[in-house]
């Protein structure tokens, strides 16, 4: 029997990488504001907005085995350029949109499933211009952790911390060739990450190979958060 994975998000970038991984052996249920290019994959898509509505759980399966949200924000600035509404903003989709949905569906996981969220690199490493989306997804790690302490050993809940990756959400930093090298160089592996990249790290640990890691800030980064090469 097929498990259920719900996605929040999945119709682009990383998400839709996961999908691509993911939609042949599991049951997904992918939840996003439009269907975008996922085409006429067997999936089953959830019309919704993750900022403004309530995720109507009734329209899930009674067990989850793998949970995923996939919506975040950008937003580079130095700090005095920031409005405080920028800071709100990126902790609602980020962070409290997600406790909500989390807190919604969490009496349908299973037993031995799976929870993944993201973090990033900037949560860890001090970078300028990262104030708010550091401290947005520095949230999600402490929130991670603890849920993962309270409800191992029935879940297991793990975060990706990426740095700089090739999709939609990045393509204003990322727009010409010139940009993108710059930004390769920065990477100890001098190259930017791509969504596959990112997606096969969310594939395992939604799987069993997984099963002995939980409470963990994974970072798929190229090297960007532990070496220093340039």
């Amino acid at each position: 029997m097929k498990k259920n994975i719900v996605l929040i998000g999945g119709s682009h970038g990383i998400g839709r990488s996961v999908v691509n991984q993911l939609h042949k052996n599991y049951n997904l249920f992918v939840a996003s504001r439009s269907k975008e290019d996922l085409g006429d994959l067997d999936i089953t898509h959830i019309t919704f907005d993750a900022i403004s509505e309530e995720l109507d759980v009734n329209v899930l399966p009674d067990k989850i085995d793998g949970f995923v949200y996939l919506p975040g924000s950008i937003n580079l600035k130095p700090f005095k350029m920031l409005a405080i509404e920028t800071f709100e903003a990126d902790m609602l989709i980020n962070f409290f949109s997600m406790v909500r949905i989390v807190k919604s569906i969490i009496p349908k996981m299973a037993d031995a499933s799976s929870m993944v969220f993201f973090s990033s690199v900037a949560a860890q490493k001090g970078m300028p211009y990262h104030t708010s989306i550091a401290a947005a997804k520095g949230a999600i790690e402490g929130f991670g952790k603890s849920l993962a302490a309270e409800y191992a050993p029935k879940i297991r809940i793990n975060m990706i911390a990426p740095s700089l990756t090739d999709t939609k959400l990045a393509e204003r930093l990322l727009n010409n060739d010139r940009k993108k090298e710059a930004n390769a160089l920065l990477n100890p592996l001098k190259r930017i990450g791509k969504a596959d990249d990112i997606a096969n790290m969310v594939v395992f640990l939604l799987s069993e190979k997984s099963s002995w890691m939980t409470g963990q800030i994974i970072g798929v980064d190229g090297g960007a958060s532990t070496l220093n090469n340039n």
